[in-house]
Parts: C-alpha cells; sequence; structure tokens
C-alpha cells in the first residue's frame, strides 16, 4: 500500500488522465459506472426488502452496497462522485478549473443514464414482483423517503456520504493489487450507507426507479415525482457530494501534503 502522501502525488496524474480521456469515452465510462451503481442499488434494496428490522435492514444493505464501487474501482469506469477527487489536480495546476468542470459535467450525465437505464430494465422487467409485491413497495418507499428531505438535510447529508466515498477511493488509490484495493474501498463505503447519507449516482437509481414503480404498480406516492427528484434531492446531494468530495477531501489532502512542494 502506498503512503498517503504518495497517494496524493499519483492522484495530481489520475486527475489530468481523466481530464484528457476523450469525452465519447469518458461518457461511454460514465454509463457502465451509473450501471454498476444501480446494479448494487436494485440489489441491496431486494435483499433488504423482507427485513423487518430497520436496524438489521440497513446492515444487510451497507454489507452488499459496496460491491458497486468496487465493479466501478477494478471494472473501470468513471464515477461523479469519484472524480471529485480531481479537485486534487486543479488546485495542483495539472488542470484547469475549466477541464475539471467539464469533467465532471459529463460524467454526471453519463452516470444519470447508466443508472436510469437500469432503473427502468428492473421496473419494467417485473423485478419488483419479487416476494409478492414486498420489493415494489420497498422501491417506493425508497425514493419517497428520498424526496421528502429538506434541501439542507439533503446537502449536508451529500457532504457527509462523499467524505467517506472519496476516503475509500483514496485508499483503493494507494493499494497495488486487487485485494488491497476491495478492502480500502469497502469499510468506508459500509459506513455511509450504514448511517444513511446520500448518494447522488445512487440516487441516480433509487428515484427513478421508485417513480416508475409507482406508475408500473399503481402504488400511490405523494410527492414522487421527475421535479422533486431534480430539485429536492438530486441538486442538494450533488453540491453536497462535490463539497465533501473536492472541497474536504480532496483540497484537504492537497493542503496536508502537496501545497508545501508547490510553494517550493
Amino acid at each position: 500500500m502506498l503512503a498517503p502522501a504518495k497517494i496524493a502525488e499519483t492522484y495530481v496524474e489520475t486527475g489530468a488522465g481523466k481530464a484528457k480521456t476523450p469525452l465519447p469515452k469518458l461518457f461511454a465510462l460514465a454509463i457502465l459506472a451509473g450501471m454498476f451503481i444501480a446494479f448494487a442499488g436494485a440489489s441491496t434494496t431486494a435483499a433488504s426488502a423482507t427485513v423487518a428490522d430497520p436496524s438489521t435492514a440497513k446492515v444487510v444493505t451497507a454489507l452488499l452496497f459496496p460491491a458497486g464501487l468496487v465493479m466501478v474501482v477494478l471494472a473501470g469506469s468513471e464515477l461523479f462522485t469519484g472524480d471529485c477527487l480531481m479537485a486534487v489536480s486543479a488546485a495542483a495546476g495539472r488542470i484547469t478549473p475549466a477541464q475539471m468542470l467539464r469533467t465532471w459535467c459529463v460524467v454526471w450525465l453519463g452516470n444519470l443514464a447508466g443508472s436510469i437505464l437500469v432503473a427502468a430494465m428492473v421496473v419494467y422487467g417485473h423485478t419488483p414482483d419479487l416476494f409478492g409485491g414486498e420489493l415494489a413497495r420497498a422501491l417506493v418507499n425508497t425514493a419517497s423517503a428520498k424526496v421528502s428531505l429538506s434541501f439542507a438535510d439533503a446537502l449536508l447529508r451529500g457532504i457527509l456520504c462523499n467524505v467517506l466515498v472519496c476516503a475509500a477511493v483514496w485508499i483503493a488509490a494507494g493499494g497495488s493489487t486487487a485485494t488491497e484495493k476491495i478492502f480500502g474501498l469497502y469499510p468506508p463505503v459500509f459506513l455511509f450507507v450504514l448511517a444513511g447519507y446520500e448518494h447522488s449516482v445512487a440516487n441516480m437509481f433509487y428515484i427513478p426507479a421508485g417513480i416508475f414503480t409507482a406508475a408500473e404498480y399503481g402504488i400511490a406516492a405523494e410527492g414522487l415525482g421527475w421535479g422533486n427528484f431534480l430539485l429536492k434531492n438530486l441538486l442538494p446531494v450533488t453540491l453536497g457530494n462535490i463539497i465533501g468530495g473536492a472541497g474536504i477531501v480532496g483540497l484537504g489532502y492537497y493542503f496536508i501534503y502537496l501545497r508545501k512542494k508547490d510553494a517550493r
């Protein structure tokens, strides 16, 4: 495993490489990442749908969800939340803020496309029929709870989430083997899911899946719609993820490990 200071040096070039990726390739990689996270969301909801105790259901979800980020990192794809660490490269002057923002936008849109694609296939392939319709109700309830958050709650939970996700990506970047990377990714992602924090890309699956399910299965869900998805959840959660990932983790580690070197 690399030491944290060495990870910081390495990530300057990692971010630069992401910024140089051709946009069509970047978008395709982002679609894959959105799909991988959506598969994790669908599987964890199925696993916890019939667990009566809420705490136990949360533990089941937290145990399984890290598989999504493992696929993102090991299979090779681009995830918006992890790419917030490109702030390290921008702060070091290796890329421009415009290059970073362009990459973020393309990856965010690709993640959205991949997540919604999986959500639609899950629902219209009638996976929510499982457990006598309990999975359908679980999908709708999850989505309804997310769009019911206040802007401030969604923002703060988004910050907390991406501090942990970017910590996971940072640790994994120091690993030289698949085993080291998996063990690095797992604990922080487990913690963010267990604590109920908000991940923008995961919500790109959860909320559309709930919307599709409510319509397909005739389940009443007040306030669950595309406008509330975008404005009441995805907007504040995305902003929170940027603050947590780019501001706290990315710029924090730049200040700790790289700023003095740049000054010299």
